[in-house]
């Protein structure tokens, strides 16, 4: 599935090899027109809680105890349904995991899409 799921910002523009566009960020993208997203859908239920958000910061030396924590909020039930439907789209079909976070290795994107990849 690793070829088939990408992660990009959502602010680049689009490309015919994007897929299925889902934006998996908490909160809309700063300064971004919902009409320029080109998005199919946002799927805010599968980002990381608020708290996790705000705790890790986007700061890169807390990325491993942000994924571990992020792991475990997606097995939870507020987290799986919205997670079991970004699995399914990934089986249905290229996917592009996107987010507004600058640092595309460091986000909730990239942990996204090696835990789909993983086959959780």
């Amino acid at each position: 599935m690793a070829e088939s799921i990408t992660c990009r910002r959502v602010y680049e523009d689009p490309t015919p090899q994007d897929g299925t566009r889902v934006l998996v960020d908490r909160v809309w993208p700063r300064g971004m027109r919902k009409e320029d997203a080109h998005l199919d859908e946002w799927l805010r239920d599968v980002a990381p809680s608020t708290d996790l958000r705000r705790w890790y910061g986007h700061e890169p030396e807390r990325f491993p105890e942000f994924r571990r924590r992020y792991h475990a909020e997606l097995r939870d039930a507020e987290h799986r349904t919205a997670a079991d439907h970004l699995r399914d789209l990934a089986g249905q079909g290229r996917l592009t995991l996107l987010t507004a976070t600058k640092d595309l290795d460091h986000s909730q994107a990239a942990v996204l899409a090696a835990w789909l990849d993983d086959g959780h």
